[in-house]
This record gives structure tokens, sequence and C-alpha cells, in this order.
């Protein structure tokens, strides 16, 4: 992940070592799966593994009011 990081903000690893933190890694972490996600979509591929068939038919029934929020 450093070398990602380094390479993506041009700086060395040992600097994001001893200057970066976890709200760094997040930012970092959030940015390279929202770009993943965007050429997923390009590419036509959905990324299943993130959502339950389930709890994604729970939203659609309560959004259609077949079962109202408790």
């Amino acid at each position: 992940m450093l070398d990602a990081m380094g390479k993506r903000y041009g700086t060395l690893p040992s600097v994001l070592l001893n200057k970066a933190d976890s709200f760094d890694l997040m930012v970092f972490d959030v940015a390279m799966t929202f770009e993943k996600m965007q050429h997923d979509k390009a590419n036509k591929k959905v990324d299943t593994s993130m959502y339950k068939q389930e709890d994604l038919q729970a939203i659609m029934d309560r959004a259609k009011g077949r079962n109202k929020w408790r």
C-alpha cells in the first residue's frame, strides 16, 4: 500500500511512514475503491461481493412500500 500511495501522491514511502496517519490511509483506500468501481462500471462489470442479494431485495421491498420501516 505504501508503494501505491507513494506513486499516487509522488512521495517516498519513508516520508509516508513518518508523516501519514490513518486518515491518509482511509482517504487513499476510498479513492482507490472509487476508481475501481468507476473502471468496472465503464467496462460493464458488476462487483456483487459488496452486497448480499437478500439485503438488496429488502431495500427494494421497503422502497416499493411492501414492508414499512420499523
